[in-house]
């Protein structure tokens, strides 16, 4: 059984309770063997000796919106419009550079394509492609003139629109057995509108209760996962009625969606995006979006509500996890870790909160909460070495440059490069 030793490392194990310290950790196969608060070297002959002098070890990172076939464009024609073919081979390619910076993890929010994300997933674990732990999801399913309502009627396939339409029960019925079908992980339903579409921004609520309670009916039958596209108060009180786990956004509350997300905690996860928001505010204006124009759209309410909502939960014990809608233009892809700064600077989260946020909360919304997101003895080894302390300084987890090493299931997917500047002594 191959085996990896890490000495001389500051372990951050995840939980905020635990305070870092230096230490080491044996991996055995694909778990953890055994970790000690001793810098010095543990009895046996492992395969392979890191001496990682001071760098920190932390589980990887868990990104929990995540769209791998968003293809860095400005608009959602432009993704729509990306031929399959092309699509298949750019979802592998942003896999491989996911896992590369840090994420291990990561769940699905919607694909572009019916069958991308469960190839991918599948391609993944079957070991044809590197990339993190996947949970697929479906296409967005939304209603006529709501958001991802995008069908273009010269598409050689008409199927292939942004999101799937939905005009009552029995069709949304019809469709989330299709996904299912297909064999995807979750249901993503869009019930508010979002200010990306201005014909439907983010306050506004589209999905009628039979609608919903038909899809979360048939994901209850198969054992899935419900999530939504819920910005609106209203469609997150809606998305709590009806049992869905997942929640993206949650910018508008009021204490009765507070009091309901508090209520279930214990069960819910929320995932909000804030930095498309700073985005479309602050850095879209190459892309024909001005900070005058974002605000008209919106976004400045959108963002002051957001920040006030998710302070709150964060304070109610609420689970508030990074990810949303990277792979936008003025959002790249791998710039994922940024949400941590945001939460840190303005959701009143302290850096290991932040760091709980994507690790252990993140094998929570893995649904391996005993396996994932702890360097804990008998946990997967889905670790991180990074250069310097993220406690001190969370920034770093956003520089390629500082991850210095990524292990996925016990196996390097980025090894320690023996040449650095930091001269790690690695025998092997």
């Amino acid at each position: 059984m191959e085996s990896t030793l890490f000495t001389n490392v500051r372990i951050v194990e995840g939980p905020v309770q635990s305070a870092p310290y230096v230490g080491s950790v044996l991996v055995e196969g694909k778990r953890i063997k055994r970790v000690s608060r001793s810098a010095a070297s543990v009895s046996g002959s492992p395969s392979t000796v890191i001496d990682a002098a001071g760098a920190t070890l932390m589980p990887g990172m868990c990104e929990a919106h995540t769209h791998f076939s968003w293809n860095d464009a400005a608009t959602l024609a432009a993704i729509q419009t990306m031929p399959l073919e092309e699509h298949v081979l750019w979802c592998a390619k942003v896999a491989k550079r996911y896992l590369e910076a840090g994420f291990t993890s990561c769940v699905g929010a919607a694909c572009a394509k019916p069958r991308l994300d469960v190839v991918i997933r599948n391609a993944i674990n079957s070991g044809q492609i590197p990339g993190p732990r996947y949970l697929a999801a479906s296409q967005e399913i939304t209603v006529p003139g709501g958001l991802g309502d995008e069908t273009l009627p010269h598409l050689p396939f008409p199927e292939f629109s942004f999101g799937v339409n939905v005009n009552c029960a029995d069709e949304m019925r019809k469709v989330v057995r299709m996904f299912l079908k297909y064999g995807v992980d979750s249901i993503k339903i869009n019930l508010s509108g979002d200010n990306f579409t201005p014909d439907s921004p983010a306050e506004t609520t589209w999905m009628t209760d039979a609608e919903v309670a038909a899809a979360m009916e048939e994901v209850r039958l198969r054992g899935k996962r419900g999530t939504a596209h819920a910005r609106s108060a209203a469609s997150v009180k809606q998305a709590l009625r009806h049992g869905i786990d997942v929640i993206y956004h949650a910018s508008f509350t009021d204490e009765e969606t507070l009091d309901m997300l508090e209520a279930a905690k214990g069960r819910v996860f929320v995932a909000p995006g804030i930095a498309i928001l700073y985005a479309m505010l602050h850095e879209a204006e190459p892309y024909g979006i001005s900070h005058e124009k974002a605000v008209a759209m919106g976004y400045q309410r959108e963002w002051d509500a957001a920040i006030e909502s998710l302070r709150a939960m964060h304070k109610r014990g609420i689970r508030v996890l990074p990810g949303g809608d990277y792979g936008f233009a003025f959002t790249p892809h791998c710039q994922n870790a940024r949400d941590l700064e945001f939460f840190v600077k303005y959701l009143g989260m302290t850096p290991a909160e932040a760091i709980r946020s994507t690790t252990v909360y993140g094998g929570e919304i893995m649904m391996r909460p005993g396996e994932l997101g702890q360097v804990k003895e008998g946990y997967l080894a889905d670790l991180l070495l990074v250069d310097g302390d993220p406690v001190a300084n969370i920034a770093i987890l956003r520089d390629p440059k500082r991850i210095l090493a990524v292990m996925k299931d016990g196996v390097f997917a980025k090894r320690p490069d023996v040449e650095a500047e930091r001269e790690f002594r690695v025998a092997a």
